[in-house]
């Protein structure tokens, strides 16, 4: 089976505002959601320009104006989104989903309306909380749902009167026999209450370059794919370490020699401070890259 080709990136120059831009938003009081979600989708994406980002967000409140009424309960609130979102307008996903790139941009899934699980909670989310819901992202393992209801933890509602829904699956109203299954089905893990708090829109944004990362990795000539997911996730403000090694060896890989054995020496330090081995180990790979040149 032949994969659909990702979508051109954007030039050097806006691929550098692009990334400006994102590092400013991640970095504010209250990140929003849609506008990080909708600059990855740029990087990814060379023909979504500033009309196209205005648009997909007039199109987000669009959908929302499309809600008859507010509802009083977080089950109504669920009923109402399913009904719009799932059944008038089509949003689900499907297994093949998972083969394209275009699944993972925000722009994509509501012109599509199919993605991945993680990207129609979003179109969910950013609909539902601009209607007025109690709305929240849910990060269960394997599989991203969406909670309507007070947020659980201190002074929170229980979870008897919070209400999860599946975007994936057209917006169907979750049991937590349901939630259990899902996780059970993905890690083999029991359901945790912890698993069921509501993720930060920073979290998710790291979640949806998690999955473009993955996409690539399987993927060896997407490499450019999985370097701009790769850098978009060091500009949050929280990331893990082990990406610098992730971007080096990309860069490596992509015939950068010189720049990724310099990154790789730069992490090589930093791991040497708590496992002198392995910072041989990438010591070893910066000196196999550096031997490339010659």
């Amino acid at each position: 089976m032949r994969h659909p080709h990702p979508p051109q990136p954007p030039s050097p120059e806006r691929s550098a505002e692009l990334r400006r831009r994102f590092a400013e938003e991640a970095r504010s009081e209250r990140p929003d959601l849609a506008t990080l979600c909708l600059l990855v989708g740029a990087e990814g994406d060379g023909t979504l320009d500033e009309p196209g980002l205005d648009a997909a967000q007039v199109e987000l409140d669009r959908l929302a104006g499309q809600l008859p009424f507010r509802p009083g309960t977080p089950r109504a609130w669920a009923v109402a989104l399913r009904d719009l979102l799932g059944g008038r307008y089509g949003f689900h996903g499907a297994g093949a989903d998972y083969q394209r790139l275009e699944s993972s941009l925000l722009h994509e899934v509501l012109r599509r309306r199919r993605g991945l699980p993680i990207l129609l909670s979003v179109v969910w989310i950013e609909v539902a909380r601009r209607a007025g819901a109690p709305v929240y992202g849910v990060a269960l393992p394997g599989h991203f749902v969406v909670g309507f209801g007070a947020e659980s933890g201190p002074g929170g509602g229980s979870l008897e009167e919070r209400v999860l829904v599946d975007p994936f699956d057209g917006g169907r109203l979750l049991s937590r026999q349901d939630a259990e299954v899902l996780v059970a089905g993905a890690t083999g893990a029991k359901l945790r209450p912890s698993m069921l708090e509501p993720a930060a829109p920073l979290d998710v944004v790291a979640r949806v370059l998690n999955n473009v990362r993955a996409w690539a990795a399987r993927r060896p000539e997407q490499s450019a794919v999985g370097l701009w997911a790769v850098e978009l996730a060091l500009l949050l403000p929280a990331h893990a370490a082990r990406l610098r090694y992730e971007r080096a060896r990309l860069l490596v890989q992509r015939g950068d020699f010189l720049a990724g054995a310099g990154e790789l020496e730069a992490y090589a330090e930093v791991v040497g401070a708590v496992d002198e081995d392995a910072a041989e180990g990438v010591r070893r790979e910066a000196r196999a890259a550096r031997a490339m040149l010659n």
